[in-house]
């Protein structure tokens, strides 16, 4: 019996790996089309060049595609890009909190808007912000409004008449009263919602010339030990602002305390005043009280950032621009897009184990590339996390002060020259 003669229409794979990229061919062959710049299509045309080689191309065939390659290094950008924007974040979500945000298209691009145009061009992933305690100075404003020192709180301020014999009054329902009917600055604020009480008077404060005097005396008090400083030698002593700050309040509020016989309690926002009022009363009293407004919204005219960055992921963060990228991070996502280029190729050849040949069957080394690939890509994300999350903020000022303590240490061992003349 003849032998058959094998006509095979080709003796090469049908698919092998060139040796070099092709320009031309990048931007249709990428998966998201983010990157798309002329110095990201030269860097993916140039990891054709290094995968083949490292994969020993020129003596074995490598069943890829320079597609595959070039798809393999736009996903090493984006991995870079993710790992350093989130080490970015946690340094500077304290200060960006309640900042304006955007809205992102589905490459994770800051679309137009007035931030973008704010930002003139340049992502907020790229700029060192100003420390200003934006989180820690949110929660200082909520304390220091309960303490009536600031905040953002509107007060608001309302009034009884007083009527004799009288001694229980409805301070929510002279607020719902007097808003109902309008003219009052708090007519359009919610008055169901339970108000706070924050201060009950029934007339204006002391004047301070009273502790003053006609003259004046900032910064001056005399002593009162020569004569009742009427003698030629009587002195005057400069003290101080402050300690005449603090005399004046103490003088005030034993003004209140000792003249005023008016005394009142509040429980759930009902009044009770002593003694009960007469002909000797005052026929008005005065309260000042806020009302919460809903912490997802903004006070009335105010913008306190609600609307705006509340974590992580609203941050205004696009993808790093890839002429952004330096040569450690550039050469970061070629050993990355490597191993995303191993990974490929085991997969491909897992799906045929053993290949028959003549007399012998060749068995291909899928799994073996395979688990080299994944940890090439574990060991590679944790080189660069580790790397980052000694760079951190805190940690940089951690440093800095252990330098300059070292620093000191040293120069106190320097012994000093004596200068012999």
């Amino acid at each position: 019996m003849a032998v058959p003669t094998l006509s095979p229409s080709s003796t090469v794979s049908a698919i092998i790996l060139p040796s070099v990229g092709v320009k031309a061919n990048v931007t249709g062959s990428l998966p998201f089309g983010v990157y798309t710049s002329a110095d990201f299509i030269s860097g993916a045309v140039d990891q054709v060049a290094f995968t083949y080689r490292r994969l020993g191309g020129d003596v074995l065939d490598i069943e890829l595609t320079a597609n595959n390659v070039y798809a393999a290094y736009e996903e090493a950008v984006l991995e870079y890009s993710y790992i350093v924007n989130i080490h970015q974040s946690k340094n500077t979500l304290s200060n960006l909190m309640g900042q304006a945000t955007g809205t992102f298209d589905s490459d994770g691009e800051l679309q137009a808007g007035a931030l973008l145009n704010q930002l003139s061009g340049t992502g907020a992933e790229l700029r060192y912000p100003r420390f200003d305690l934006g989180y820690a100075n949110a929660l200082a404003s909520a304390a220091s409004e309960k303490a009536q020192v600031g905040g953002t709180a509107t007060f608001y301020s309302a009034s009884i008449d007083i009527v004799d014999g009288i001694q229980d009054y409805d301070l929510q329902s002279i607020i719902s009263s007097s808003a109902a009917a309008g003219g009052v600055p708090y007519a359009n604020v919610d008055t169901n919602k339970k108000a706070n009480i924050q201060k009950v008077f029934y007339k204006s404060p002391r004047s301070f010339w009273r502790f003053y005097g006609y003259y004046g005396g900032i910064n001056t008090i005399g002593n009162l030990g020569t004569y009742g400083q009427y003698s030629d030698d009587s002195t005057w002593q400069v003290v101080p602002v402050w300690q005449n700050k603090l005399q004046a309040m103490a003088y005030e509020d034993a003004l209140s305390t000792r003249t005023s016989h008016y005394s009142y309690e509040i429980r759930n926002n009902k009044i009770r005043l002593y003694p009960v009022p007469g002909t000797d009363w005052v026929t008005k009293v005065w309260f000042e009280f806020t009302i919460d407004t809903d912490p997802l919204f903004d006070d009335a005219g105010l913008d306190t950032g609600v609307t705006g960055v509340n974590n992580m992921n609203t941050l205004p963060f696009a993808n790093i621009p890839y002429t952004n990228i330096n040569s450690i991070g550039k050469q970061w996502i070629r050993r990355f897009a490597l191993s995303l280029c191993k990974e490929m190729l085991g997969l491909i050849r897992n799906k045929f184990t053993t290949i028959p040949i003549p007399g012998e069957s060749v068995t291909l080394n899928g799994d073996a590339l395979l688990s080299q690939a994944k940890e090439e890509q574990t060991g590679l994300r944790e080189e660069l996390k580790t790397v980052l999350a000694e760079m951190t903020y805190d940690k940089l000022v951690t440093t800095d002060a252990e330098m300059m303590e070292s620093t000191q240490n040293l120069q106190a061992h320097i012994p000093m020259i004596i200068y012999t003349g």
